[in-house]
């Protein structure tokens, strides 16, 4: 769902990146504050960046000036909440357009503000909201996963339908177009990172239940009795 390099007019570019900029910059003093009080929980802070940038990283073509992809933001946000996910998702983008030529520097503050923002805070919304309604942690992180993928991908929809409206139909005509041809990939895509979430997990609960446990994520596992 990265919007490629020149794609989005100039004003549109630059209310995108004023719009991402304060999330960005919170999110950095968070990331900050972060790794200053808990230090121990800065090598899994950097592995929810990396799992960002790797499963982000997978383009499929979707149409001309876009791609469809899985984001990887959920996991972080569930980890370290949506506001250190600004920052990492937002350095992820960059260096993908940099080294990748997968989105663009003119596209950067509209991707970050769907995939970088958006993305983090809705997937985090539903993984709250199952976990209210008593579900365990792996069903609102496969929750956390896919609504941040839809949400990244609904937003970008927008973005694009305001940029590019149809000439009949106008915006609205537009972004249901948008959201067609984004969804034929986009739906399964989400599915399926719901349930790569599922296996990290599970997996951080047998390697890394500490770290979990110290997050919030799991409740300390009771002293054995003498």
């Amino acid at each position: 769902m990265h919007i490629a390099e020149g794609f989005l007019p100039a004003t549109h570019a630059v209310g995108w990146t004023l719009a991402a900029a304060p999330f960005v910059v919170h999110g950095a003093r968070q990331v900050v504050t972060e790794v200053r009080e808990r230090p121990e929980n800065t090598l899994l802070l950097g592995a929810a960046g990396a799992f960002t940038f790797v499963l982000s990283a997978v383009k499929l073509p979707s149409f001309t000036g876009s791609s469809s992809h899985p984001t990887g933001t959920g996991a972080g946000a569930v980890l370290f909440r949506p506001p250190v996910m600004a920052l990492l998702g937002t350095i992820v983008l960059l260096f993908q357009a940099l080294l990748l030529a997968h989105g663009g520097l003119t596209t950067l503050g509209a991707n970050a503000f769907a995939m970088a923002v958006v993305g983090p805070w809705a997937g985090y919304g539903a993984y709250r909201l199952v976990r209210r309604l008593g579900g365990g942690l792996l069903p609102g992180v496969f929750a956390a996963m896919a609504v941040a993928d839809l949400a990244t991908y609904v937003t970008t929809a927008g973005q694009l339908a305001l940029a590019l409206p149809d000439a009949e139909t106008g915006v609205a005509g537009a972004l249901v177009k948008f959201l067609s041809v984004f969804a034929l990939t986009q739906v399964p895509l989400a599915v399926g990172e719901g349930l790569l979430g599922v296996l990290l997990f599970r997996t951080l609960t047998v390697n890394a239940r500490p770290e979990l446990e110290r997050l919030g994520l799991l409740a300390a596992a009771p002293e054995p009795t003498r």
